[in-house]
């Protein structure tokens, strides 16, 4: 399956880019380009600066990730169903 070899990490949510993508940057200092997946662009409309979020990333490009959810919250990711 093609979604059996990500990495899912938690980062913090430090610039807001129009179009629904936001840049994260990971507990490393990595920064990354994020994206929510279709089923969370509705909830997470109104994630905003500072916000803790859990990303899916590739293995094979690690400059772009996934928003699965808020962080620590009992938000149902899309891996869980």
């Amino acid at each position: 399956m093609p979604g059996d070899d990500a990495i899912t990490v938690e980062g913090t949510v430090v610039e807001v880019l129009g179009d629904g993508l936001y840049r994260a940057e990971l507990a490393n200092g990595h920064r990354v380009l994020a994206h929510p997946t279709r089923r969370n662009r509705g909830t997470l409309g109104r994630l905003g600066l500072g916000g803790k979020v859990r990303l899916e990333m590739s293995p094979f490009d690690m400059s772009k990730g996934r928003i699965l959810g808020v962080a620590g919250s009992g938000v149902v990711s899309a891996e869980n169903i």
